[in-house]
């Protein structure tokens, strides 16, 4: 039976003058309020599973940040069960208790089953404002989160900052960086909660790292307003946190395909050189990203047409190759007063821009000199913004767009940024409009960039799947854009920190995020690319990017014998990408990340894969070497499972085994229980394989394994242009039966049949039959395979290897 975690809080809020403190307890439809002198308690319950806790010292509750959660959340409210004579409720999952005295709060499972207690220390009124919220911490809990915070997955020992920062050239002690996440996972015995901080100031957390008893939170601003998300399982948090604050959508088919950047591809013929090289050498490439120099002077949504004559012929002829181009889009607005410049006069009659506190607009140096910068926090300032791409999409036939500069970054700006009394007008539906300084909105500010971003470009072209990729961002932001890690080294201690931060993004619902892969900031070795370019392959958004100065980045440039290994492991990607595709497909769907941490399909086994070893999707499990030396190293797994080498398709002996970094490729590893769809090689996902569908089965406890498709370009599998199939596998006395559903939706694939290799058999089989019908196997004593042809088995059917 599942557990769920209790959680104790103490919030100490102060008493009023002349001793006591009045209480007063209100049992409500959906919670409970509770009333200490002038402070105030309040505990909703949004379902099940999920609770909202809102504190203030005295007044009335605010309505909240309209920014994180999803707004259907705002109004949700599910029916509990008062306690008895007491200040607490139930719902069908937790217990909520309330002491008035002291404005204790804790949180249990139905049973009253208490795991944590509260811990001294929580104040509404910390030095200079704001708020901390302390629990009890026992020694042998874990927390995960907070995006990408370099170092090790597990915060344990660590406190952090959020305050999104440029932090070119940032190395694994640097904090704050570029994105603010305030969601951790608590983990503890296998039982998991989530808790997320509903606050866009600058906020702390400290995971018992001042206190090895105590976890704590809180802000310098606002007051507490925070959701615990219930497990017990890891991967429910994650479907719970992500039903509260969206998911991402699902990105076209090219998004997931080989992505070649540098800063910058210029000029125009350089581009298409590097799209020739990359064809010339037979390794697959979907995509070609365009960094500030394509631009006129620098000035976003224009196009150097020096440099670049002509931009939509160029984006068609690479499109005929298939290869997309990505442009980056920065924020701010050249100031540029009767100079024809489009975004600057519509965004000045349109009044988008921020002001300072004096009441004139800010103008802030950055790339094109002096610039105006956009007040996202307004949605009619997003719509503005969001149309003008119409040029460059629609037009010239930019594939996706990089927001990028976004915390935001004013090279002139008090510590970079804008300054901290800058207004902004909060404008949203639903929401009480109302002022709001830069202290307030910086950390959301490069969300709702994106956020403008994907929105205008559906509105521009509705029935196609837009791809927007964002330095800067805030929790929910997973709903508009892809992330990745800023500006990283070409060393092999940023390869190695690349695993755990690109696992902590998933586990804070970016289930879409990268690397620089290479490193953004000097010149990587020829070994460090290719085991770079290895490791990239089995990550969930595989962009290659560099800046001016450094050495080649090409996959095709370099001794031929490390060409070879780079285009082995892009070749790799692009045939498992059936399999990669629907694991992207199911993340938007249900918020399970694309790339695990081992603890979130086992998550009794303990912790000690948390910063090496990774799953992409439920079944393989990649194995990077920890650093550059050539020495062996000791691959550990799940206690009472069985994994096969996905190259040879050996079963590995249960426990653990030693691996050599210079074997061909990186070392990966199946579970037993899988079903994996591979497709026949393709130079771009732009064109549609040939033959049949590869299913890879490695028989084992629940053996399962699905296969999702569609056009890969269009939103028109939200109406069922769309193929998914399940595929299970079953040992019995007979033999081993192997059992496809019938098919849901109505897209047509490009294959007509499969290609079937059974993994881990010690004997041929008797026979394999379709139902009725003879199929004729392959057995190889060898490597333990059996190997048959199937049609396409729309309909569903089960196939059986006879004993």
């Amino acid at each position: 039976m599942h557990r769920l975690l209790r959680l104790l809080l103490l919030v100490a809020l102060p008493l009023p003058p002349g001793g006591a403190a009045a209480q007063s307890v209100q049992a409500r439809d959906d919670g409970i309020e509770v009333e200490r002198g002038t402070a105030t308690l309040r505990v909703t319950a949004l379902d099940d599973a999920i609770l909202r806790i809102q504190a203030v010292p005295q007044g009335r509750l605010p309505p909240g940040e309209p920014w994180a959660v999803l707004p259907e959340w705002r109004g949700r409210r599910v029916s509990v069960r008062p306690d008895a004579g007491g200040a607490g409720f139930a719902t069908r999952l937790l217990h909520v208790t309330v002491d008035p005295a002291t404005l204790r709060l804790g949180i249990g499972d139905a049973a009253g089953h208490t795991l944590l207690a509260g811990a001294e220390g929580g104040t509404l009124d910390v030095p200079g404002g704001g708020f901390r919220i302390c629990q009890h911490s026992p020694p042998d809990a874990h927390y995960m989160g907070l995006g990408d915070k370099p170092g090790p997955l597990d915060r344990r020992g660590r406190a952090f900052v959020n305050w999104n920062t440029d932090a070119y050239a940032w190395q694994e002690s640097t904090d704050p960086l570029y994105k603010d996440v305030p969601f951790f996972m608590a983990l503890h015995h296998g039982a998991a909660y989530g808790v997320l901080l509903d606050s866009t100031w600058r906020s702390f957390f400290d995971f018992a790292a001042e206190r090895r008893d105590a976890v704590c939170f809180g802000g310098e601003g606002g007051s507490p307003d925070w959701y615990f998300i219930a497990g017990p399982s890891p991967k429910e948090v994650l479907t719970n946190y992500t039903a509260l604050t969206g998911h991402m959508q699902l990105p076209p088919l090219w998004a997931l395909g080989l992505q070649q950047s540098r800063w910058s591809y210029t000029p125009q013929a350089r581009v298409e050189e590097v799209a020739a090289g990359y064809r010339a050498t037979r390794i697959p490439l979907d995509a070609i990203w365009l960094d500030i120099d394509y631009q006129d002077r620098h000035r976003p949504f224009t196009v150097d047409r020096g440099a670049f004559p002509d931009l939509p012929g160029m984006v068609r002829r690479l499109g005929a190759a298939g290869v997309r181009v990505v442009a980056i889009a920065d924020l701010h607005i050249a100031d540029l007063p009767y100079a024809g410049y489009q975004p600057y006069d519509t965004g000045l009659a349109g009044r988008h821009f921020v002001r300072g506190a004096d009441g004139a607009l800010f103008v802030g140096q950055v790339w094109p000199g002096a610039a105006l910068f956009p007040d996202f926090a307004r949605a009619r300032t997003r719509r503005w913004f969001g149309s003008l791409y119409r040029t460059l999409y629609l037009d010239d036939g930019i594939a996706g767009f990089w927001d990028d500069m976004n915390e935001p970054v004013v090279f002139d700006g008090p510590d970079k940024t804008l300054p901290l009394d800058a207004v902004h007008r909060v404008q949203e539906p639903g929401v009480a409009p109302r002022l709001a300084t830069h202290r307030e909105i910086h950390n959301v500010y490069g969300m709702l960039n994106a956020e403008a971003t994907a929105a205008g470009l559906a509105a521009l072209a509705p029935e196609r799947r837009s791809f927007v990729l964002t330095r800067a961002t805030f929790a929910g932001g997973q709903r508009s854009a892809a992330v990745w890690t800023g500006d990283n080294s070409a060393t092999w201690n940023h390869l190695r920190l690349s695993t755990p931060q690109l696992l902590s993004l998933g586990l804070s619902g970016f289930a879409l995020a990268g690397d620089d892969i290479g490193g953004f900031r000097g010149s990587p070795s020829a070994r460090l690319l290719t085991r770079w370019i290895e490791v990239g392959a089995f990550e969930p958004l595989f962009r290659v990017h560099s800046e001016k100065g450094s050495a080649a980045h090409e996959a095709y440039e370099g001794a031929a014998t490390e060409v070879a290994r780079r285009r082995a492991a892009i070749a790799e990607r692009y045939r498992l990408m059936p399999y990669l595709y629907e694991a992207a497909e199911a993340a938007s769907r249900t918020g399970v990340p694309i790339m695990r941490p081992l603890f979130l399909e086992f998550p009794a086994a303990g912790l000690e894969w948390v910063d090496g070893e990774f799953l992409l999707g439920r079944a393989l499990l990649l194995a990077p070497p920890p650093d550059e030396r050539a020495d062996p190293y000791r691959l550990v797994l799940p206690p009472g499972t069985t994994w096969f080498d996905y190259r040879s398709g050996r079963r590995l002996p249960e426990g653990s085994v030693m691996l050599s970094p210079d074997v061909e490729g990186l070392p990966a590893f199946v579970r037993a229980g899988a079903v994996i769809p591979r497709a026949p090689l393709v130079q771009s996902t732009a064109t549609a394989p040939e033959g049949r569908l590869e299913l890879l089965v490695y028989p084992g406890a629940d053996c399962r394994g699905d296969i999702y498709a569609d056009d890969g370009v269009s939103r028109a599998y939200r109406s069922g242009a769309f193929l998914r199939q399940h595929v299970a596998c079953e040992r019995a006395a007979d033999g081993l039966h192997l059992i496809f559903s019938a098919r849901q939706g109505r897209y047509v694939p490009w294959w007509q049949g499969f290609d079937v290799v059974v993994f881990g058999e010690r004997a041929a089989p008797a026979a394999v039959r379709n139902g009725e019908a003879a199929v004729a196997a392959r057995f190889d004593a060898g490597d333990g395979t059996v190997r048959f042809g199937l049609p396409d088995l729309a309909a569903g059917g089960e196939v059986v290897l006879v004993r």
